[in-house]
């Protein structure tokens, strides 16, 4: 089927056109905001052409089609249902709103899981870049390994070093560009400006309370904790500012009270967040202690699939990019990967253990996305259903993990998952990495099997 034969047959399968009111894309999935969501054919849709799994969450119908295919579905989707015509006027729009949102709050509308949301929404645009940049890093450390100190000091390398940190080197001013949007503010430049201001290298020849001021300090996390500041002040001066004044009073005095409140109170903040995240990730991740690294990386392996079930995982993104930042790589990233490697062994006991032809054929099909790293075929079509192999595979992240945080592997751009993070493993690690994808797989298929599961009847 083409991508317009795919999106028509799933927009007759949620209830036609008008029974839409939104379509989104993410990475991996296909966001449907719906009127009546009784309308939905959901066992027709779990088996149709190219959906890799079907969740409700977040108030929406998620169909995942994977990394790619889903922004050409979503495409194609939306070229459809903009072709509506006169379909509903605005008091049913208002009604379908107000009930989605009701629908949404009380199902999982919290200010923290919210706030989360919009934290991880800054970074969500940055991802491709991330991953772009990163592999180009990760050619250029290969390259490195295998030619030696000679290959670093080519103009190639360099050049290619330098396309490599081109997200990092402005990454400030990306982040906080992101940032303000997602946080309500009618100046989403005004938060490149502080993130460009904070790492601007002017701040090193400033002494401000007998105190030297350090560019980027305190990295994303003073960026955002300045941004907040900045859009609550803006709003604030537009409740009172007239509007005549507005273009005026209102940019000039957000920008000179959060530049200066960034400087002094703010930017020391975020600058001991950031070390004392730092200082954590090294004493216990990359600890001396052989103990305190391994029950480290048990305890954040284990536990990173059911931060993820309640979205908590969206606060980890700008750790993540902090540690590349400031460190040149994550070692927090492996070992929370090795939570879908061990989905795919547990998968593949599933798959070797069920007479159910149905789920056989959904393990056989979500295995090779899940190696790649593509999680939500296996996670929501195989092991949470079926309970103990989720928890069998939290398990087997933790084994994982131990593995990883026992060597010590570090990441230098966030993204992808799987196999494919093999690429951007730092420090010649890869095969080391690979060990640790490995014992994952092994360590989900063995207590999979070891719990063992209710097989669904036919």
């Amino acid at each position: 089927m083409s991508n317009k034969e795919i999106a028509q047959n799933l927009i007759n399968l949620v209830g036609g056109k008008e029974n839409i009111i939104s379509a989104q894309s993410c990475m991996t999935r296909c966001r449907l905001e719906l009127k009546d969501y009784s309308k939905v054919e959901m066992s027709v849709l779990e088996k149709a052409n190219s959906v890799l799994g079907v969740v409700e969450a977040e108030g929406q119908l998620q169909v995942i089609y994977g990394p790619g295919k889903v922004t050409k579905v979503t495409g194609e989707v939306k070229k459809i249902i903009e072709n509506i015509e006169n379909i509903e006027n605005i008091e049913d729009i208002e009604d379908i709103a107000k009930i989605t949102k009701e629908r949404i709050k009380s199902k999982n509308d919290t200010k923290v899981k919210n706030a989360l949301k919009k934290l991880g929404s800054t970074f969500i645009p940055l991802i491709p870049l991330f991953i772009s940049c990163g592999l180009v890093l990760a050619i250029n450390n290969i390259a490195g390994v295998y030619f030696g100190d000679a290959y670093k000091l080519t103009t190639a390398a360099k050049i290619i070093g330098l396309i490599g940190s081109g997200v990092f080197s402005i990454l400030s001013i990306l982040v906080g560009v992101n940032a303000a949007k997602e946080f309500g503010s009618q100046m989403p430049m005004m938060g490149g400006v502080l993130g460009g201001i904070l790492s601007s290298s002017a701040l090193s020849g400033i002494t401000l309370f007998g105190t030297n001021l350090t560019p980027g300090r305190g990295g994303v996390i003073s960026v955002i904790l300045v941004v907040l500041l900045a859009c609550f002040v803006e709003k604030s001066l537009k409740k009172v500012v007239p509007d005549v004044l507005d273009l005026f009073i209102t940019p000039l005095v957000t920008l000179t009270v959060s530049v200066l409140m960034a400087l002094i109170i703010l930017q020391p903040i975020g600058g001991f967040i950031s070390d004392s995240i730092g200082t954590i990730v090294a004493q216990t991740l990359s600890s001396n202690s052989i103990i305190v690294s391994v029950l480290s990386g048990i305890v954040s392996g284990a536990l990173f699939l059911p931060l993820v079930m309640t979205g908590m995982h969206q606060a980890l993104t700008p750790i993540h990019a902090d540690l590349i930042s400031n460190v040149g790589f994550t070692v927090l990233l492996p070992v929370l990967a090795t939570s879908g490697m061990a989905q795919v062994g547990a998968a593949a006991a599933v798959y070797r253990k069920t007479k159910n032809e149905r789920l056989k054929k959904t393990a056989k099909n979500g295995l090779f996305a899940g190696v790649l790293g593509i999680g939500e075929p296996l996670i929501y079509g195989v092991t949470l259903p079926l309970g103990k192999p989720f928890t069998a595979a939290c398990l087997g992240a933790g084994a994982g993990g131990a593995v990883m945080a026992f060597f010590k592997v570090g990441a230098v751009a966030i993204g992808v998952s799987g196999l494919p993070l093999a690429l951007l493993i730092a420090n010649g690690k890869m095969f080391v990495f690979l060990i640790g994808v490995l014992v994952s797989y092994i360590a989900g298929y063995a207590f999979t099997m070891i719990l063992g599961f209710e097989d669904p009847i036919e």
